[in-house]
């Protein structure tokens, strides 16, 4: 470069270096730009031209600024390329972690050192032997059911001949509806719940007074228009037997009268009502009912079998949940139910939650409802991931679809 004719305002600095254009230094003796400064901007004339660091020419200046441009070219595309190695990294771990959750459910081979038929009967019996730590039981019309799961005969042919009485009960720590009745002699829990107008028998508390009768059956008030010989039919009672046990002289009854009416038992409807809240779904999430109660054909060999329960078709890992509240009776593994978890409720009710990949409780735990006891899984001898629910009642199986809500 050369400088013919300085612009008017140009001004020479010291030694080799003059001002072009108010905006470049240039060298004159190498020729080479010194500094430059954006549009017409002055340095300072106190600020000596060879002050400046490190001179660099047009050519090195261009050459630097598409170096520049050609490294910011190459950091975007690199970022663009690392991208789906990022998302790589970042979902092996997840991949992996889902894969070990899956492959816990056939962690364990489906071996059989007894037949399926031991297996049940093992379970059956050890069921039983639950329901048998119970003081007293009931079955589904209410009728009180003895240590060796039969019903209690009724006393009523002994005692309907005599005018029914009471007496006062104090509920102490550890009673029940049922233990309180088989007590009394009492076949049926709806006679307590009646006489006593219990709206929920999960309330009865340690302390309350209860009226206990003499004798099986419910009170009544007459309403207008009633007779004996009309209550008679209604209740199927012996006309004479609502003479003696009510200790009436003669059939006259007034409007408001409360009558005894022996063996008299609420409906299954009112009864449920009163037990309180029933079993709940032990998955909450979506579900597919893949096989249900009874008879069947196996999954697996396609011989005709009885299921003891309902299977619940769902993923590995999905949250199982305690049907009721209860003690953990036993957690452990069986070739048939892989791991599995039974759990021990109020009036005789037992719950066999199966194939489970993961237990999250332990035995003689307390649960209550919905609380979480498991994941489902498909250990033991299954085709897939569920869960095998089964329902006892005294150690007897009972279709869970009839117990749920």
């Amino acid at each position: 470069m050369s400088v013919r004719k300085p612009c008017p305002e140009t001004t020479a600095f010291p030694d080799r270096s003059i001002l072009i254009l108010k905006c470049i230094y240039v060298d004159i003796r190498n020729m080479e730009v010194i500094s430059f400064f954006v549009k017409n901007s002055y340095a300072p004339r106190a600020v000596p031209a060879y002050s400046v660091p490190t001179p660099f020419s047009f050519q090195r200046m261009q050459r630097m600024a598409a170096s520049r441009a050609a490294q910011r070219s190459l950091t975007v595309k690199s970022l663009l390329k690392a991208v789906p190695f990022v998302v790589l990294c970042a979902a092996v771990p997840f991949l992996v972690m889902r894969g070990i959750r899956y492959s816990e459910s056939f962690a364990r081979p489906v071996t059989f050192s007894n037949s399926n038929a031991e297996e049940f009967d093992y379970l059956d019996k050890a069921m039983f032997d639950f329901a048998l730590a119970q003081d007293s039981y009931f079955d589904l019309d209410g009728n009180v059911v003895s240590a060796d799961g039969t019903a209690l005969a009724s006393r009523a042919d002994a005692v309907y001949k005599e005018p029914v009485t009471y007496q006062q009960y104090e509920v102490r720590v550890g009673d029940t509806i049922g233990s309180i009745s088989q007590k009394f002699g009492l076949s049926n829990i709806s006679t307590l719940i009646a006489m006593n107008d219990i709206a929920n028998v999960r309330y009865l508390y340690s302390g309350k007074k209860l009226t206990v009768p003499s004798m099986d059956g419910m009170k009544h008030v007459v309403a207008a228009g009633e007779t004996l010989e009309g209550l008679s039919a209604k209740y199927n009672v012996a006309y004479e037997d609502l003479l003696d046990v009510n200790d009436l002289d003669s059939s006259e009854l007034t409007v408001g009268q409360t009558l005894f009416i022996p063996g008299a038992k609420m409906d299954k409807q009112s009864l449920q009502k009163a037990m309180g809240e029933r079993f709940t779904y032990p998955i909450s999430a979506t579900w597919r009912l893949s096989s249900g109660f009874g008879a069947r054909k196996d999954p697996i060999t396609g011989v005709n079998s009885y299921h003891t329960g309902i299977d619940m078709a769902c993923p590995t890992g999905t949250r199982i949940n305690a049907a009721l509240s209860g003690t953990v009776a036993f957690v452990g593994w069986s070739n048939v139910f892989g791991n599995y978890v039974i759990v021990k409720h109020i009036d005789g009710y037992q719950t066999l939650y199966g194939h489970m990949s993961k237990i999250t409780t332990k035995k003689g735990a307390f649960v209550n409802q919905g609380e979480k006891i498991g994941e489902v899984g498909s250990t033991g001898y299954s085709t897939g991931p569920h869960l095998h629910f089964t329902v006892y009642k005294n150690g007897k199986l009972v279709n869970p679809m009839t117990v749920l809500k």
